[in-house]
């Protein structure tokens, strides 16, 4: 089973591409190569293959990396499932994973969500997608300086209040209060509920 999330970068036209497109391109370098791994095209599109355990996280992280600019938001799509053809870039590679990421991905702006999942049980999928939309009430509304918070804690979850806040130079207790304000601890519920689940998905 892999995971394939489909996404385009929402209101990317009132910047230059340089100013999020960097940020992009770093973070999914480190996840894999392009264009078998990840894949960035039409401009502000993008299509990554991960594993189903990262795929909420990864698309959790991209979020906090878009909304830490000003104005930018991000809107995906993860659809979980088989892999029956492998091109030679991940936008031409196929399976009912690319298919539901696709398919999910093309009714957001009309749903008017920011980001829905597929897995192929219709039970699991209405569970886990009503707990994104809960979420999606704060993470939409995620400050720069929240989404920035986010990111940084996703990125090095080891990591100390103290250590984040000596990279900020800030103090501890900004940290403390600005991970209040991101809801980090039910960003960290919902990532441990979705992984729970994935042990009775199959593909």
């Amino acid at each position: 089973m892999v995971a394939i999330i489909t996404g385009d970068i929402i209101n990317s036209d009132r910047y230059a591409a340089s100013e999020w497109m960097d940020i992009l391109k770093s973070y999914l370098g480190l996840q894999g190569k392009t264009p078998s791994d990840w894949e960035i095209y039409r401009g502000d599109e993008f299509q990554i293959r991960t594993t189903p355990e990262r795929a909420l996280s990864m698309a959790i992280q991209i979020k906090a990396l878009i909304k830490s600019i000003k104005n930018l938001d991000v809107r995906m799509g993860i659809g979980l499932g088989s892999e029956t053809f492998v091109g030679s870039s991940v936008s031409q590679s196929n399976g009912t994973a690319y298919q539901r990421s696709g398919r999910i991905f093309e009714t957001l702006k009309e749903q008017k969500l920011n980001l829905a999942i597929v897995t192929g049980q219709a039970d699991k999928d209405d569970t886990l997608n009503l707990m994104l939309k809960l979420a999606l009430n704060f993470m939409d509304d995620w400050s720069t300086v929240s989404a920035q918070m986010v990111s940084l804690t996703l990125a090095k979850p080891e990591a100390s209040q103290q250590e984040v806040a000596d990279q900020l130079k800030i103090k501890q207790s900004a940290v403390s209060q600005r991970l209040k304000r991101a809801r980090m601890d039910l960003v960290l519920d919902l990532l441990a509920y979705y992984n729970d689940n994935l042990k009775h998905i199959k593909a």
